[in-house]
């Protein structure tokens, strides 16, 4: 139980910094073209309350570090937050518009993700000049939160809708590609949960979340 605690004050405020700063961008970008959604409703703070999701910020999290723990003694962990609503009628001024506005307002999330990896692993070389007993735990928490927000990077941008890679890829795919891509939204969510929970999820995810975590550690100073 004290390992279980110690993990999740070290994980803890990585993902809280990572989906809080991950909705924020999907909702200051939509901003940027134009839709006040975000803005009415709400979701442009950087306060991570109003962007907490009951089963993904909370439970799916906890469940899956209990299980990784119980079962291979490695945390493994993912999760995500309240969607910014957005309205991409504000963005159909035209069809090439609406392709650019959708497309960047998707790629925001995990590209803020990437950023904030690797300001964390910037973060952890300054923190090695710290004294120890401070050093230790904040190198941790730096190192997890690298962790997570790679993990969040990837996983989202898997192209599967309702996830930012899903919506990446609608912007991209010519027409009727697109529709038939966004018809299948419906479906997205519950093909996420069957690849969590089977394990095909980590094989999807590994390969890239290793080169990116690794190139991150390498800034960190620790590659």
């Amino acid at each position: 139980m004290n390992e279980l605690l110690q993990n999740i004050i070290i994980w803890a405020p990585g993902i809280l910094f990572a989906i809080t700063l991950h909705e924020w961008a999907h909702g200051r970008v939509a901003t940027f073209f134009g839709d006040p959604t975000p803005r009415l409703m709400g979701r442009l703070t950087l306060n991570p309350i109003p962007h907490i999701d009951l089963a993904w910020t909370i439970i799916i999290p906890g469940v899956m570090l209990l299980v990784s723990l119980m079962t291979t003694g490695t945390p493994f962990v993912f999760g995500g937050a309240k969607p910014v609503p957005i309205d991409p009628r504000y963005f159909a001024r035209s069809a090439r518009t609406f392709r650019i506005s959708m497309f960047w307002v998707s790629a925001a999330g995990p590209l803020m993700n990437l950023l904030l990896a690797l300001l964390c692993a910037l973060a952890f070389r300054g923190a090695t000049r710290l004294p120890e007993y401070f050093m230790v735990p904040l190198a941790n928490m730096l190192v997890a939160a690298i962790q997570m927000n790679v993990l969040l990077a990837v996983f989202n941008l898997l192209p599967i809708p309702p996830l930012d890679g899903g919506r990446v890829l609608g912007a991209i795919l010519p027409h009727p590609w697109d529709i038939r891509l966004a018809s299948l939204e419906r479906f997205g969510m519950p093909i996420v949960l069957i690849l969590a929970f089977s394990g095909m999820m980590s094989h999807l995810l590994v390969p890239a979340i290793t080169l990116l975590s690794h190139f991150y550690l390498r800034v960190a100073g620790l590659g």
